[in-house]
This record gives C-alpha cells, sequence and structure tokens, in this order.
C-alpha cells in the first residue's frame, strides 16, 4: 500500500509539471548550441514543432518510470532505515542520510534505463519515435545495449547528495514542526507538507544539478549530429571551457519552477493516499 501511495504520487505530479520538465531536457542538451534559450523562446519552439501535445512528450515514459521508482525509493528507504537502526532507538540525521542516498541509487539503477528512453523521447524531433518500445529498439539496434546506462556514473554520482539531503531535510523539517508547533495532531496539513518538501528539494536540487546536467548530455550525446562521444569528465571540461559555470546550472529556472509544484502535489498525493488506503504512521 505504501508503494501504491508512493506511485500514484509520483505520476500525478510529474504529469502536472511535464511541460517544465521537457523545457529543462532541451535547455540541458541545446544550451550551448542555440545560444542562451530563455524560457518562452522553448516554449514556443517546441509548440511550433509538434505542436500542444509535444510539450508532453516523453512523459508516458517518465510516468511508467515513477512509479516503481518512487515505490521502490519509498519502500527502499524504510528498509534502509530499520537496518542503520536498532529496535526502539530514535533515528539520527546521518542515519536519514544514509538511507535516502541509498534508497535513491537503488531506484535509479533499477529503471535507469527507462531515464534514457525519456531524455531520448523529450529531445527528439516529432516523428523520430513512434513511442517508448520502438525508442528502445532503435537505441538497441543503433547503439547496442551499453546505451541504455549512458550518464549512470554522474546520474548515480548525483543521486546520492539529491536522494540523501531531499528526504533528510524533509523529515527534519517535518519533525521540527511537529515538536513545536503541533498542538494536538500528528498531522502537519498540507501549507507546512509543500513547505518541507519544496525546500528539501530545492537543497538537493543545488548540490546535485550540474552532475544531472552532464547525465542528461550524455543520454542525448548520440543523437546529436557531429558530437563525439564524451565520458563525463571530458563534458564537465568541456562545458566549462566553453560556457563557464553558468553553463553546468542551464535548464535550472524551469526546473526550480517546477518543483514547488512538482514536490507539493507528490508529497500531498502521497500523505493523503496512505491515508486512504489506512497505511499506519
Amino acid at each position: 500500500r505504501q508503494l501504491l501511495a508512493g506511485g500514484i504520487a509520483g505520476a500525478v505530479s510529474r504529469t502536472s509539471t511535464a511541460p517544465l520538465d521537457r523545457l529543462k531536457v532541451m535547455m540541458q542538451v541545446h544550451g550551448s548550441k542555440s545560444g542562451k534559450m530563455n524560457i518562452y523562446d522553448g516554449f514556443r519552439q517546441m509548440v511550433k514543432e509538434g505542436g500542444i501535445r509535444s510539450l508532453w512528450r516523453g512523459n508516458g515514459t517518465n510516468v511508467i518510470k515513477i512509479a516503481p521508482e518512487t515505490a521502490i525509493k519509498f519502500w527502499a528507504y524504510e528498509q534502509y532505515k530499520k537496518l542503520l537502526t536498532e529496535e526502539g532507538q530514535k533515528i539520527g540525521t546521518f542515519e536519514r542520510f544514509i538511507s535516502g542516498s541509498l534508497a535513491g541509487a537503488t531506484a535509479q539503477t533499477i529503471i535507469y534505463p527507462m531515464e534514457v528512453m525519456k531524455t531520448r523521447l523529450a529531445v527528439g524531433k516529432t516523428g523520430q519515435y513512434s513511442g517508448i518500445f520502438d525508442c528502445a529498439k532503435k537505441i538497441l539496434k543503433h547503439e547496442g545495449m551499453g546505451a541504455f546506462y549512458k550518464g549512470y556514473v554522474p546520474n548515480l554520482l548525483g543521486i546520492i547528495p539529491y536522494a540523501g539531503i531531499d528526504l533528510a531535510v524533509y523529515e527534519l523539517l517535518k519533525s521540527h514542526w511537529l515538536d513545536n508547533y503541533a498542538k494536538d495532531t500528528v498531522n502537519p496539513g498540507v501549507v507546512v507538507l509543500l513547505g518541507c518538501g519544496a525546500l528539501s528539494s530545492t537543497c538537493g536540487q543545488l548540490a546535485s544539478y550540474p552532475l544531472a546536467l552532464v547525465r542528461t548530455r550524455m543520454q542525448a550525446q548520440a543523437m546529436i549530429e557531429g558530437n563525439k562521444q564524451m565520458n563525463m569528465v571530458g563534458l564537465f571540461r568541456r562545458i566549462v571551457s566553453k560556457e563557464g559555470i553558468p553553463g553546468l546550472y542551464r535548464g535550472i529556472t524551469p526546473n526550480f519552477m517546477k518543483v514547488l509544484p512538482a514536490v507539493g502535489i507528490s508529497y500531498v498525493v502521497y500523505e493523503n493516499m496512505k491515508q486512504t488506503l489506512g497505511v499506519s504512521q
């Protein structure tokens, strides 16, 4: 039931913010080529190229991926917390951070090939891929099995600070609120959960964004003509030399614009689904 709650929360939140997510991917991949792509131009370009529906391109994969990913992450987080603490002992911040990081890494490893397909679909032109299976078939045929794990190293390095900081900060803020401001309730309410979720996610994003950008570039490299395949360190060097440090944060504006609604929707749906499905605290 906890898995189901997590999966539904993820699917609802991703679909609500999919256009911003696609814009972020486009900016990360095409940043250097098209000069400064701003948010308005980016949206206009996408609509012109593929119509309003194209704003949700790659969202199908995202939704299929988010259910198992969120489910595995929440489930693994609870398991790692149990492993790291003695029976009846209160869990500390360090254990929370480690549990969050390991949970994120576990989930990512299992669903990573879908991550690559999502990027390819988001960057692809209209008609390039007819759907998820077509995309998988073409990647396999032209680039082989290894392509499904392109960008895996920066992804794993990024997920550790992101998931660790995100889950630890969320729980810390939530328990701080419950300890200090809750009169006679264990339910913090929507606004507090939203605030905790948005703040924790923002902290996590800032720490791991450059790695996420390099990961996305590596996933899409084969699609951009004339791009020689580079490894993580090579890409970092190239981005910094060509675009400076700000180049590592390209696309972060639409990313932050989606943080509040995405995280808010996700945590609120998750907490409500837990109550609806009768998951005990």
